[in-house]
C-alpha cells in the first residue's frame, strides 16, 4: 500500500480490511483545566494553553519561542512520521526543537516491540515506559488521537490512559450520538474532546463545518474542535470561513496545507505553499487571541519529510515573530 495516497481515516479503513495498522507498518520495514503532571528538566519559560497559561518544563530548546509568546504550543502528529515508530519519531522532535507530540492509537510504539501501539491498548508496564521516555526527553503529550469510535464500552479506557499520560485533550471522530456520553466523561476526567474532520467522501461525519457547529450545540466547553485545514482544502471549502464557523470551540488546530483545492487526493505541501491561505488563518488566531496546541500533521511521505516538517514549523515561527505582543 502506498501510504502517500491515503489520509489517516482511509489508512484506518484500509488496514481494517487488510489487517492491522501494525502489519502494514511492519511490511514497510517497521517503517478549561489540565491534569497535573511531573515536570521534566528545568523551567524554560511560560507557554499558553487552550484553557489558560501554564509554565512549561523541558530539556529541549524550543525552535518556536515567538509562537510560544503568543500561547501557541507547536506539536507534531505521529501520523506524520508513520514510516517509523513513535520512539524513533521522538528523536526527530528533539532535533527540531519541538516539545509536544500527539500519538496515534493505531501506530507502533517501538522498533523492538512492533506489535505495541502508541495508545490506550498498552499494558501498565509499557505505559510507564512510554511516559518515562517522554519525561526523560522533556516532551509533553497534551493531545492524543484516540479511538472514541462505535464501541462505547472502550471510552472509559481511553480517558483512563489520557489521564495517566497527562493529556489535556483527546482528538477523535466519535459518532454524533455518543457526544452526550463523552461530554459526561470530559467533565468527570477534566479532559477535553476535540472533534477532528476528514475530507468529504472519506466517511467523516464532520467534513462540513456546519455539521460540526450543529453537533456541539448545547455541549459543555470541553467539547470542541480540532479542525484540519488541509482536509478543508481537499474538500474545496474556504478555509478561513470554515475556521470562523468553529470560533470559540477550537481546542486544537491540525496545521496542514494541500496543493490543490477540491481534489480529495491532493498531496500535503509545507505551510504557506498550498491553497489553505495560511497567513490569513494564523492572523485570525492572533485576532482571537487564541492560545493552545497547534499540531503539524504532514501526510505526504516525501523524500525530504523531516525538512518539510521543519518548513511547516518555521512558517508558524516566522509569522509569530512579526506579531507585536
Amino acid at each position: 500500500m502506498n501510504l502517500n495516497r491515503f489520509n489517516r481515516r482511509q489508512f484506518l479503513i484500509k488496514t481494517a480490511t487488510a489487517g492491522t495498522a501494525a502489519t502494514v507498518i511492519a511490511s514497510l520495514g517497521q517503517a478549561a483545566q489540565r491534569p497535573a503532571s511531573k515536570p521534566a528538566g528545568k523551567p524554560s519559560g511560560r507557554s499558553g494553553g487552550g484553557m489558560g497559561g501554564l509554565k512549561e518544563f523541558s530539556k529541549i530548546r524550543t525552535s518556536t519561542p515567538n509562537a510560544e509568546k503568543l500561547g501557541w504550543r507547536i506539536s507534531v502528529q505521529q501520523y506524520t512520521f508513520r514510516d517509523r515508530t513513535f520512539y524513533e519519531m521522538l528523536d526527530v522532535l528533539v532535533k527540531q526543537g519541538v516539545r509536544n507530540v500527539e500519538p496515534a492509537f493505531f501506530l507502533p510504539l517501538s522498533k523492538d516491540k512492533p506489535d505495541l501501539k502508541s495508545g490506550d491498548s498498552l499494558s501498565a508496564e509499557n505505559r510507564k515506559e512510554m511516559k518515562k521516555r517522554l519525561d526523560d526527553l522533556g516532551i509533553k503529550m497534551p493531545t492524543y488521537y484516540g479511538p472514541l469510535e462505535a464501541d462505547k464500552t472502550k471510552y472509559r479506557g481511553v480517558f483512563d490512559f489520557a489521564k495517566e499520560m497527562g493529556v489535556e485533550t483527546i482528538v477523535a471522530e466519535p459518532p454524533m450520538d455518543a457526544l452526550e456520553e463523552i461530554d459526561k466523561l470530559c467533565e468527570e476526567y477534566k479532559i477535553n474532546l476535540a472533534i477532528h474532520n476528514h475530507p468529504e467522501g472519506s466517511g467523516s461525519a464532520y467534513w462540513d463545518p456546519k455539521v460540526f457547529a450543529k453537533a456541539v450545540e448545547g455541549k459543555s466547553p470541553r467539547i470542541g474542535g480540532a479542525p484540519d485545514t488541509g482536509h478543508w482544502v481537499r474538500t474545496g471549502l474556504d478555509t478561513l470561513e470554515s475556521l470562523k464557523m468553529y470560533g470559540k470551540r477550537i481546542l486544537v488546530v491540525h496545521l496542514k496545507d494541500a496543493e490543490v483545492s477540491g481534489k480529495r487526493d491532493s498531496r500535503d505541501v509545507p505551510l504557506g505553499t498550498g491553497k489553505a491561505n495560511y497567513s490569513a488563518i494564523l492572523q485570525q488566531m492572533v485576532d482571537w487571541k487564541w492560545k493552545g496546541v497547534m499540531t503539524v500533521e504532514y501526510e505526504h511521505l516525501s523524500p525530504q519529510l523531516e525538512q518539510d516538517v521543519a518548513a511547516c514549523i518555521k512558517f508558524v515561527e516566522d509569522f509569530a515573530s512579526k506579531v507585536k505582543v
